[in-house]
């Protein structure tokens, strides 16, 4: 019905604008006429059907503007009878000529009413209202106004349009950004120009425990700040209150009520979107006390609450006291600038990144800290700087190392000497084997130095692992004693491995042995092998293993344990968990050390109480294993008594000089001496000098060994050389050109060992 309406219009309004365009043909052609006849009379009538036709035009445009508006007023009212607001409508005397719904609920039938009689009721001085909104609007065509009255905030706004209608919409307000009470009403106040308090709802009352005619009557510390907290008077004592003021027009005021929590007690709920942000957040007291936790924050501290608490209760500092921190960032120095923190839980190792920002909020101090998960991070500093510390530790494990071989070689050298004047039915005799044998010792503890710092000569060979074991399998139940059972329990597919025997035999040695010791009631050891495949990397213990196939050994203990805080120090040199005098700490390090070397990795499990697990893993080597032919025992070779050559001694440690000459003048050579490198060349510019075996150290200040050596065999090609060193045969450092016809001698050395290989070169 409503388009058939309009399209009625449109067709009596299309008649009406052919009926003026007619008119207007005629009369031009009138005009016309009368311009060819000349005619006075005829000129008169044409001027009057002129006039009459731009009469009839206004009249029928104005019925045109007449009809338009009063379709516009229908539209309008139509929409607005559903409109949950209270609209009315007012011609230009002010008189109700519609009302919605939502109106005649509130105010009743109210049409032909005054509306500023109808408003009265509502509000004080409507016709002041009234009137400052028609003002405001002639202007721009609408106003608007805020008006807090007894009956509670509307929002009034009035819209003109070119009828001189009025259209009022009433719309009551709610204000979320107060505390509102139980019927959803904040506590508010309506002060005027001079204090004056004009108007007080229930809840304000009641909150404030009776009825003030003055702001000063209320408020201890004026003049009004608005936005900020000011001081009370209640029924309980002066309380907290942050006023919110605005301005309701004519020079008043509407303050809104918002009550703080004194101090001690808890923050009321928070409506800011703090608990919903991404990102984890701790707000907190100058104290440390922590006033919110947002959800983030709990997830990260495993906390189903931290509100109340102190920050210290869930975070410890790595070395900076957390109380001085937190009180320079409350003062405005080191903010912005991030700290490590750990977390005190229980379940495994957190640590955060913490950055403090300073707010003022409500004339307090306080501090804003985001929380960041540095795990990851921190683990991979740990990592670097275990990595650092360690290579440290086997840079200086393998310099003591030298030093103490060369000791050593001195010491067990001239006691080889004495027990070469003194026999067994000598008083000295016993002393003289003592101190030979503790040098054996001291030997084996600097090997053990040199398996950590992976500087040890390795003989590498092929290997399987469950013949290596098998062969062990009587010392190790030897080591163990009788209240410890040994069991192996191999797997029948098990890969070849490419490794020392003497050195895994040491390892396999070190763990059984530690794994007795940490059963002292006895028990059981359990080695186990496996074929491992890994077809991604794993990640274990600040280790990648990379994807491949691996031969893996664990050795099973079910004894005391290792506590979780000191797993990661068991591989450290000189760490030990056993009494003085029961270890020396080296034994696991020698362990890690001999694995690294080998190419494999090594990792630990342990409970307390329930015993710990050792992980081996050797990388599968493709070849098989070679038998080892059944030879002959070699004959007992006889100790050389009497050798013939010239031998050139270069080493620059005086004491091992001495032995070494001493020793191979006893057994009939004849000895050059040289302190250094380039003093054992100049001897040999001499060619009436003849020379058959160089005897030099590796390691000597200046030239070094290999490096003169070449030198001397440009000129003398044929001759022997054997290097002597307290470091590991791969001093040579890889890729560099072997010396022909030389070899190795590891110090320490005794005296038949250095005659012996001095010997087998000549011959």
């Amino acid at each position: 019905m409503a388009d058939a309406a309009v399209t009625g219009r449109r067709n009596v309004l299309g008649t009406f604008t052919e009926a003026a365009v007619l008119l207007g043909l005629a009369a031009g052609c009138a005009v016309l006429a009368i311009a060819s006849a000349r005619l006075p009379q005829l000129a008169l009538l044409a001027a009057a059907a002129g006039f009459l036709a731009l009469g009839l035009l206004t009249g029928l445009l104005r019925l045109r503007r007449l009809r338009r508006q009063r379709a516009e007023f229908a539209t309008l009212t139509h929409f607005a009878e559903q409109d949950p607001a209270p609209i009315l409508a007012t011609d230009a005397e002010g008189r109700v000529i519609f009302a919605n719904a939502a109106a005649r609920l509130r105010f009743g039938e109210v049409a032909g009413a005054d509306l500023v009689s109808v408003l009265n009721a509502s509000m004080a001085s409507a016709g002041g209202v009234l009137h400052r909104l028609r003002m405001a609007a002639a202007a721009s065509g609408s106003a608007r106004e805020d008006l807090s009255t007894h009956a509670g905030r509307f929002d009034i706004c009035l819209r003109l349009d070119g009828a001189g209608r009025c259209y009022w919409r009433i719309d009551p307000l709610a204000r979320a950004s107060a505390p509102v009470s139980a019927s959803g009403e904040p506590p508010l106040m309506t002060i005027g120009r001079s204090g004056a308090v004009l108007y007080m709802n229930v809840q304000a009352r009641t909150l404030l425990g009776r009825r003030i005619k003055r702001l000063e009557d209320v408020v201890q510390d004026l003049p009004l700040r608005p936005g900020k907290v000011h001081q009370l008077s209640t029924a309980e004592g002066p309380r907290p209150f942050e006023l919110r003021c605005s301005s309701t027009g004519a020079g008043r005021q509407e303050i809104v009520l918002r009550e703080l929590p004194a101090a001690g007690e808890p923050p009321p709920p928070d409506r800011t979107g703090f608990d919903d942000l991404p990102v984890p957040l701790l707000r907190l007291a100058r104290d440390g006390r922590i006033l919110r936790a947002n959800a983030g924050a709990c997830r990260l501290l495993d906390v189903a609450s931290a509100d109340g608490g102190s920050i210290t209760e869930h975070m410890e500092g790595l070395g900076r006291s957390i109380t001085d921190w937190l009180a320079e960032a409350v003062a405005g120095r080191g903010l912005h600038r991030s700290e490590f923190l750990r977390l005190t839980r229980a379940d495994r190792e957190v640590f955060v990144q913490v950055t403090l920002a300073r707010v003022v909020d409500e004339g307090r101090a306080e501090l804003v800290a985001v929380l960041n998960d540095a795990t990851e991070l921190k683990s991979l500093e740990a990592q670097f700087v275990q990595s650092q510390k360690m290579q440290a530790i086997g840079q200086l494990a393998g310099g003591v190392a030298h030093d103490f071989n060369n000791l050593l070689t001195a010491i067990s050298g001239h006691c080889d000497l004495l027990l070469l004047r003194h026999d067994q039915g000598d008083a000295d005799y016993a002393d003289l084997v003592q101190i030979n044998q503790n040098a054996n010792r001291a030997a084996a503890l600097v090997g053990q130095l040199l398996a950590f710092s992976r500087k040890q000569t390795l003989r590498p060979e092929v290997l399987d692992l469950r013949d290596t074991l098998s062969d062990l399998t009587h010392l190790l139940n030897r080591l163990v004693g009788e209240r410890v059972h040994l069991t192996l329990r191999h797997d029948p597919v098990l890969p070849a491995i490419r490794g020392d025997r003497r050195q895994l035999e040491q390892v396999m040695m070190n763990l059984v042995v530690n794994a007795r010791d940490a059963m002292p009631e006895g028990g059981e050891i359990l080695i186990e092998t496996e074929r491992l495949v890994l077809t991604q990397p794993m990640k274990r213990d600040r280790a990648l293993v990379e994807p491949g196939a691996y031969v893996s050994v664990r050795v099973i203990d079910e004894g005391t344990g290792i506590p979780q805080d000191k797993l990661h120090k068991v591989f450290e040199p000189f760490y030990t968990t056993k009494r003085t005098g029961e270890g020396t700490g080296l034994g696991l390090s020698t362990v890690y050390g001999i694995v690294k070397q080998t190419g494999g990795f090594i990792f630990v499990d342990s409970a307390v109480g329930s015993g710990t697990c050792f992980t081996l893993l050797f990388p599968a080597h493709d070849a098989k294993p070679q038998p080892e032919a059944v030879e002959p025992p070699p004959p007992q070779r006889k100790v050389v008594q009497n050798g013939v050559g010239v031998i050139l001694l270069v080493e620059d440690e005086a004491p091992v000089r001495a032995f070494a000459a001493r020793a191979l003048r006893l057994r009939g050579y004849t000895v050059i001496e040289a302190e250094t490198a380039e003093d054992a060349l100049t001897k040999l510019e001499d060619p009436a000098v003849a020379v058959d075996v160089f005897v030099t150290d590796v390691v000597m200040p200046g030239m070094d060994g290999p490096t003169w050596v070449r030198k001397a065999l440009v000129a003398r090609p044929n001759t022997r050389v054997v290097f002597v060193s307290g470091y590991a045969e791969d001093i040579f450092g890889e890729g560099q050109m072997l010396v022909p016809n030389s070899v190795f001698l590891p110090k320490p050395f005794s005296l038949n060992e250095l005659t012996e290989t001095v010997h087998q070169q000549l011959h």
